[in-house]
């Protein structure tokens, strides 16, 4: 086997590459443009590698537009190293810069000039809806510049057929992610996680001295920072620009802080979006807002505006795989164009590559903004999308203040319980539950230490405020088990005779599925079990079946990354040197598949791709042939339960031995380290938004039941609630059976193994990719959704 031939996958096969995606003979230029953001560089890495893999040349054009009017050495061919090691990387290498020039007509004569004598006649744009937008004019006027450059003796007639007509594709970077049409854009997910992280430091200094915080964070125009920042810590207001808090909302705003402090709350979050305004469009700043609390209420508050460290530092997992995905879809949306197509913005929709018009959605991200100029909030909110109103809905739910009384009692009693090994982000749901159900009237009791606990009566009621703080918890506080309910079933059922709980919800991993399969299947013998039952899936092994996503899954993938980039770090200072890494993941190779494409790896080993000592040799020769360039390290990940004989001892003996003399071999099990930290911006929000979803699901039935004196015995009442593309969907357990592989512990059929070709081809690989799926341009109809993401 050739050492950049890539082995057979008799479990996921992949259509070959069809002939008219060939990029022979075109140039395409990559530019970033505006404001920076993280994981602009993961993209135009993606854009390169897939651009000569699919046999066009690639150019940088550094400065943005501006470059693009300079050109000279602002125009440079890239190859495949160039774009090395810059996978982790903040802002981007090739340089952003406003230009006033390409405004012009005459700016746009000289760039045009630019890229025709080089060729290219392909622009891959990466950068917000200016930028996008600007690039849409030039490809209109194109063939009128041509003809003006002709004119004027600039180029030969010859050259203005040749290259007659530009494609443009976009890609939005931009950390508010306020751009219509798009999941979410480049530079979202990590700007959270540094906001995430000085909220988590802020916390622990304000709970010592009893103190306020007003944070400040970016969004001029759009409060989606703001309000997932908000969401993700609990925090005790927001001020967004698309949501003006109501006339006398300062009344409003310090009762609530002085009733968090009478309830020993030691600490008090206030997130303002810079751009947040009141009714009458007036800005309120975090200065007025520091005044209003120093003056009505006394107490002891500081101001801390984030500013440009949004922007910085490495970008997420998350970012790095949108960026990457995105970045290869743009190019094969350019060698798929024709003269008629139109310049489209390349998205993500749940977990589908898709292309949109690009002036639909800059149309409808101007209407957002018209809304607010105008007042018509109602609407803003609506148009930024469902997710957007969600997100809303569900913090304005969790963060209401409701004395005892003000609260209509249900008569209803649901546990929530927590299963299966721990997962960062149980808490947040934890909290969510307890929140939501309270505000439903419903009694909610928290089970500790799993069915074994249940079994054994330690059950206690829990209130709002018990669960205070939770969500930037790691870990487990009502503790997990592994435990399945089958042996206890009699116990069980006597607590819940006890307790007279009405619902459960279980929030856990593969054991808490088989564990409601057990329950299910004893409804028959136990008439305490015919009650509404739904589970949340929290694992970071993401091998929930029913579920693309579940909670703890990108936490960890942030601490593999991570370590990666240290591992990296350290191999550059040390010439020649290959990681064996070993992640967790029991026979679901998610993790190390995504962390690999995350962390740019050239293999990752899983066991649903089936692989054999040729295979390994292949590799260990890819590896050796990578060495003899600039880039002389080398990162393979190994999903712990991938081969029974093929271990990471195996693995890597066999890679020291067959690279003695080119490179030296390093391993390293990564463990339960997988498990722990804090929870990631994501699995906080997803925890958050997913728990209550769950609890709405439960009062509904409860609900439609109350009076009948009916049993909950049909299969609609106990069920997985996962994300499946961009929905939240209720299956009922029984069903998911049939999906099921048990004997590994995974569902049959995993989305994420068609990114399998992605990782090889970014790490010059001969792959087939599937594109299939690509090619259709979709129109659009609302406001950006969250997908898979956040």
């Amino acid at each position: 086997m050739d050492h950049d031939e890539v082995p057979s996958t008799p479990r996921a096969s992949f259509r070959k590459f069809p002939g008219q995606l060939s990029g022979v003979g075109k140039a395409i230029g990559v530019l970033t443009s505006g404001g920076d953001a993280q994981g602009m560089n993961a993209a135009v890495r993606a854009v390169v590698r897939m651009g000569i893999y699919a046999g066009a040349k690639v150019y940088f054009i550094y400065e943005g537009y501006q470059g693009m009017v300079d050109g000279g050495s602002n125009i440079v061919e890239a190859d495949w190293e160039s774009v090395s090691s810059i996978l982790q990387v903040g802002g981007t290498i090739i340089g952003s810069a406003r230009c006033t020039a390409f405004r012009s007509r005459e700016g746009r004569l000289k760039a045009a000039h630019n890229l025709v004598q080089r060729g290219i006649t392909n622009l891959c744009v990466i950068g917000g809806d200016g930028s996008l937008t600007g690039a849409n004019i030039f490809r209109e006027e194109w063939s009128g510049l041509l003809e003006e450059l002709a004119q004027n003796g600039k180029i030969n007639k010859e050259e203005v057929k040749k290259h007659g007509y530009l494609n443009v594709v976009g890609m939005v970077g931009s950390i508010d992610n306020d751009f219509c049409g798009t999941d979410m854009t480049i530079g979202t997910d990590s700007a959270l996680h540094r906001i995430i992280e000085v909220v988590d430091a802020i916390m622990t200094t304000a709970q010592s001295h009893q103190r306020t915080f007003v944070l400040e964070v970016m969004g001029r125009h759009c409060g989606y920072l703001a309000l997932v920042s908000a969401l993700a810590c609990g925090a005790d207001w927001v001020f967004l620009p698309e949501s003006p808090p109501e006339d006398g909302w300062q009344e409003t705003m310090c009762t609530k802080l002085s009733e968090n402090r009478a309830r020993k709350k030691r600490l008090n979050i206030i997130i303002v979006a810079e751009g947040a305004i009141d009714t009458q469009n007036k800005p309120i700043t975090s200065e007025q807002i520091k005044d209003l609390v120093v003056t009505r209420l006394g107490y002891d508050t500081r101001v801390t505006i984030l500013g440009h460290v949004q922007r910085g530092g490495t970008p997420s997992a998350f970012d790095r795989i949108l960026a990457s995905r995105m970045g290869v879809e743009a190019v094969v949306a350019l060698l798929q164009a024709t003269p008629e197509t139109p310049a489209c913005v390349v998205s993500l929709s749940g977990n589908q590559a898709v292309r949109l018009p690009l002036m639909e959605c800059v149309q409808m991200t101007q209407d957002v903004q018209k809304a607010m100029d105008e007042r018509r909030f109602k609407d803003a909110v609506k148009l930024r999308g469902r997710s957007f109103e969600g997100n809303l809905n569900t913090y304005k739910r969790l963060s209401i203040t409701m004395s005892g009384s003000e609260i209509l009692k249900s008569g209803f009693n649901v546990a929530v319980i927590n299963v299966g090994a721990p997962a960062a982000g149980m808490n947040a749901a934890v909290r969510s539950a307890v929140r939501f159900g309270i505000s439903e009237g419903h009694k909610m009791y928290a089970v500790y230490d799993g069915f074994e606990g249940f079994a054994k009566g330690q059950i206690k009621e829990i209130g709002w405020s018990d669960v205070g703080g939770w969500t930037g918890q790691g870990g487990s506080i009502l503790g997990t088990k592994r435990t399945l309910p089958g042996k206890y079933l009699e116990e069980i059922a006597e607590q819940m005779r006890t307790h007279s709980i009405s619902a459960l919800l279980i929030i856990g991993g593969f054991e808490a599925y088989l564990g409601l399969l057990e329950l299910s299947a004893a409804r028959g013998k136990h008439e305490e079990l015919c009650v509404p039952m739904v589970m949340v899936p929290a694992t970071v092994s993401n091998n929930v079946p029913g579920s693309d996503f579940s909670i703890g899954a990108d936490t960890a993938l942030n601490t593999i990354t991570d370590t990666c980039d240290r591992i990296k770090q350290s191999a550059s200072g040390t010439k020649r040197r290959v990681f064996i890494i070993e992640t967790m993941g029991g026979y679901c190779g998610y993790l190390a598949n995504m962390g690999a494409l995350a962390a740019g790896a050239d293999a990752a080993y899983i066991f649903e791709e089936p692989f054999d000592i040729r295979d390994l040799q292949a590799n260990v020769e890819h590896l050796t042939e990578k060495m003899k360039t600039t880039i002389q390290r080398g990162l393979v990940l190994r999903n712990e339960n991938c081969s029974e004989n093929y271990t990471t001892d195996f693995i890597y003996q066999l890679y020291s031995e067959e690279g003695k003399g080119v490179f030296d071999c390093r391993k390293n099990v990564l463990g339960h380290m997988q498990q722990g930290g804090a929870p990631s911006p994501f699995d906080r929000n997803f925890g958050t938004k997913i728990s209550a979803r769950a609890m709405q699901w439960i009062t509904t039935k409860l609900r439609e039941a109350q009076g009948k004196g009916k049993r909950f015995i049909t299969d609609d009442s106990i069920c997985v609630l996962g994300i499946c593309k961009r929905n939240l969907v209720f299956q009922p357990v029984a069903e998911l059976k049939k999906e099921t592989d048990f004997e590994h512990r995974i569902p049959k059929e995993q989305w994420w193994l068609k990114l399998r070709p992605l990782m090889k081809i970014l790490a010059k690989y001969k792959a087939s990719l599937d594109v299939s799926e690509s090619g259709q341009l979709e129109h659009v109809h609302c406001g950006h959704e969250e997908p898979a993401a956040i």
